[in-house]
């Protein structure tokens, strides 16, 4: 099989495993709590990426880190999956699923705002348009949620919008990480501290005996949302020639998931839904491949 070919097919499983999760977070939220959810998710995916440092025979890694690294993965387990999980899930909680997995997209647009705060990268101003674009999205979206639920929840609003900004700083002390492990030995580290944080969290939030149902699900979703797709969504951007190809398919997987909403949760998708998410991704697309591209050409 050639690499381009089988960069697309795996970076394919990581968007279809991404499309699948928000009908699975409201699933498993019926047959248990945010807490329990995590613990469960957590647990099975550190069990996926012990099994592929194994694999990979990527142990030895482990020696070669300092104490102050030891520390930053430690922080970086309590921002992701810890927090940001725990605020993601909750959102899910208090919205429908058509409702939050949008807002959640808003991601990028809180990382390019903390580069240019804390980074010292200033904002383009061709990129602002995207960005006025996206949030009309979320404003569209906002709006039809009341339309759906009968009121506007604004806790779950806000709860969508800080799991994007955790998750861009995410991404943030990940990129200072991202030269000192392999990404299946970062992600071992990063999700073994947030298992620790979650064994901790049991003291105050005791685990009740779970049903068979509630079990399968959280696994499902330690499997499918953060274990096996960032594994092959790894390897594909690692094997591609064509990395703007593999990042461009990630944008089909909100899409695919509104139908999947639709289907399996009866959810009717409301039309401000569909605009709104629309907005959003062409907001990001724009930004991401259009904004600064004349200004670039000028200069050359």
């Amino acid at each position: 099989m050639k690499s381009s070919t089988r960069s697309v097919l795996l970076g394919g499983v990581a968007v279809l495993s991404w499309s699948t999760v928000a009908t699975a977070f409201k699933i498993a939220l019926s047959h248990m709590s945010v807490f329990e959810m995590l613990f469960v998710a957590c647990a099975s995916s550190l069990a996926i990426f012990t099994i592929w440092m194994t694999v990979t025979r990527s142990w030895g890694e482990l020696k070669t880190l300092t104490p102050a690294l030891w520390g930053r993965f430690a922080l970086l387990g309590l921002v992701a999956p810890t927090a940001y999980y725990l605020i993601l899930f909750t959102a899910y909680d208090y919205l429908p699923a058509q409702i939050a997995q949008p807002l959640n997209y808003t991601w990028p647009i809180l990382l390019a705002v903390l580069l240019a705060i804390f980074g010292h990268k200033p904002i383009p101003v061709s990129k602002y348009l995207g960005m006025i674009v996206s949030l009309a999205g979320v404003v569209f979206i906002s709006v039809g949620g009341k339309g759906i639920t009968g009121e506007l929840s604004i806790t779950g609003i806000l709860l969508a919008f800080g799991s994007s900004f955790l998750w861009a700083l995410y991404w943030i002390i990940n990129d200072s990480l991202k030269d000192k492990l392999s990404e299946v030995a970062s992600l071992f580290l990063t999700f073994l501290f947030g298992m620790i944080y979650l064994s901790i969290g049991t003291i105050f939030n005791p685990l009740s005996s779970l049903e068979p149902a509630a079990i399968w699900s959280g696994i499902y979703i330690g499997a499918f949302e953060m274990g096996i797709p960032f594994i092959c969504f790894g390897m594909a951007i690692r094997t591609t020639d064509n990395p703007a190809l593999i990042n461009q398919m990630c944008y089909l997987s909100p899409f695919l998931s509104l139908f999947l909403i639709t289907l399996v949760l009866g959810e009717p998708i409301m039309t401000t839904t569909y605009i709104g998410l629309c907005l959003i991704v062409g907001g990001l697309i724009y930004n991401e491949y259009f904004a600064g591209r004349k200004s670039l050409q000028l200069k050359n």
